[in-house]
């Protein structure tokens, strides 16, 4: 062999050990990174959820007398919460 031919050799066998197979031996896709592939999972609504309880337990007396105290201004009103913070910096 001359030299040229084992040089293209060489540089074959580099370039195959670049290629990722999966355990089936085939080619991966690797077009799409992993991180990717996570975000995607997490977006995926589970197709047979299971739950504890089939109906959540509601009041219909429960919800009337929340209606009332909403229609008449009586409901509880919410702490107001910043989510900034105003430091010693004299900025408004």
């Amino acid at each position: 062999m001359n030299s040229r031919t084992l040089l293209l050799l060489a540089l074959a066998a580099s370039l195959a050990g670049c290629s990722t197979t999966s355990k089936t031996g085939r080619l991966e896709d690797t077009s799409i990174g992993e991180a990717s592939k996570m975000t995607l999972a997490a977006q995926v609504v589970d197709p047979d959820p299971q739950y504890e309880y089939l109906d959540p337990a509601t009041s219909a007396q429960h919800a009337a007398q929340a209606i009332e105290r909403y229609r008449t201004d009586k409901a509880k009103r919410p702490e107001r919460i910043s989510s900034t913070s105003r430091g010693s910096s004299g900025a408004n």
